[in-house]
């Protein structure tokens, strides 16, 4: 059953629109026509082979960036639902906000940035923009997925001034515009943002579980996981035995994460109580709205800290995420080397650039680590791989 929209939701209705308008679609709003193109698009099919924590190849139950933004998805579409906000839209900004990222998860963003450092750097909620925007190519009249102003404000989540002013002058008053004003995106791009972490966390724990890494003994350090492995326990004392493991494992899970959600629509419903916006444009002027309490907020910073250390530094994951660096930095310098190894549409951009890309600004040297970014960005772990050992003649992370 569809909810009435709260008065601070967005309205499809109500759109700022796209960059290049097109007629609205008969039986779909813009936020629902949003979610489809970003679905049939290349770069959301790619996610499905690129890294979250661990690397495709090390297990097929893994999640991968696809996988986590059907959860952020499922997350924020439960709490949009409750609050009255728009379920359509957070989908789409759930969908489309990793679909910039490098294979080798976090490992290849960080190689990437270094190998951009003296061209503009790269980080990957600004990649995903340019996808969105830019790379995408499947209409005749325009570059990119041409979406919402709503749906392209909430994939671009972080934004350092230098690439808003670009981002402002390429399009004045659009999506960069907040970042210079020091306003909040839309509640519905609040929510993808929490339910992005509370994804994370989740599904990290079930995937550090499940690689052999972590262990429940260290997870009863943490007290956001533990305290309902303990209500598992008093209510199926059955669990206790080790070969239920993962069936305790899992009810415990899914209920640190009812908590949380739960926690998530009380604490923001105190705090849409408390600031009473009227409208959208209300709610850009205010602090964060969508939020968790304070005590579940400094039990997820907890969990996070743990995650961090238990598991992200882990040694394994380290060693693994050292090679993918040097697979990422080694093509990168590949590609900028020869640009005849990467496929004719990227050499001819280069050719045709002479100068700047939409959003950088950079002399032909720029243009070209750009292009080369954007193609190393675009690809899945196993394609970099393949890559890799063709240009290089090693075989790293087999």
């Amino acid at each position: 059953m569809n909810m009435p929209l709260a008065p601070y939701a967005c309205d499809p209705a109500k759109s700022r629109g796209r960059r290049f308008a097109q007629a609205p679609a008969p039986t779909r709003t813009e936020y629902q026509r949003d979610r489809d193109r970003i679905v049939h698009s290349t770069a959301f099919r790619r996610l499905v082979y690129k890294t979250q924590v661990f690397l495709n190849h090390e297990g097929d139950l893994f999640r991968t960036r696809l996988t986590h933004s059907l959860e952020v998805a499922q997350l924020g579409r439960s709490v949009a639902r409750t609050l009255g906000l728009n379920e359509d839209l957070v989908e789409a900004i759930a969908l489309a906000h990793d679909v910039g990222h490098t294979p080798f998860g976090h490992a290849g963003q960080d190689a990437l940035n270094d190998c951009m450092a003296n061209f503009g750097g790269f980080e990957h909620n600004l990649q995903s923009l340019r996808v969105v925007d830019h790379l995408e190519e499947r209409y005749p009249e325009f570059d990119g997925l041409n979406l919402t102003f709503e749906t392209r404000e909430g994939i671009l989540k972080h934004c350092p001034r230098r690439q808003a002013e670009a981002l402002e002058r390429d399009e004045p008053g659009g999506v960069g515009r907040r970042f210079l004003d020091r306003q909040q995106p839309s509640l519905e791009a609040q929510l993808c943002n929490l339910a992005d972490e509370i994804a994370y966390n989740a599904h990290d724990i079930d995937d550090g579980v499940r690689s052999g890494l972590l262990t429940l003994e260290q997870l009863q350090e943490v007290a956001l996981f533990d305290q309902y492995r303990l209500q598992t326990l008093a209510e199926f004392p059955q669990l206790a035995d080790a070969h239920q493991g993962r069936r305790l494992l899992y009810e415990s899970i899914r209920r640190m994460l009812s908590s949380q959600v739960y926690d998530v629509i009380a604490a923001t419903r105190a705090a849409l109580e408390a600031a009473r916006p009227h409208d959208v444009q209300a709610v850009r002027g205010m602090a964060p709205l969508v939020q968790f309490g304070p005590v579940m907020r400094e039990q997820s910073r907890t969990l996070k800290a743990f995650l961090l250390q238990q598991l992200y530094r882990h040694p394994q994951v380290v060693h693994t995420t050292g090679q993918a660096q040097v697979v990422v930095q080694e093509l990168f310098a590949a590609y900028l080397r020869c640009h005849n190894e990467m496929p004719q549409r990227y050499q001819h951009r280069i050719l045709q650039a002479g100068g700047a890309l939409a959003g950088h600004e950079g002399d032909a040297p720029g243009v070209a680590a750009r292009v080369v970014a954007d193609y190393i960005a675009g690809m899945t772990d196993r394609f970099a791989l393949r890559e890799h050992e063709r240009l290089t003649g090693k075989r790293l992370l087999t």
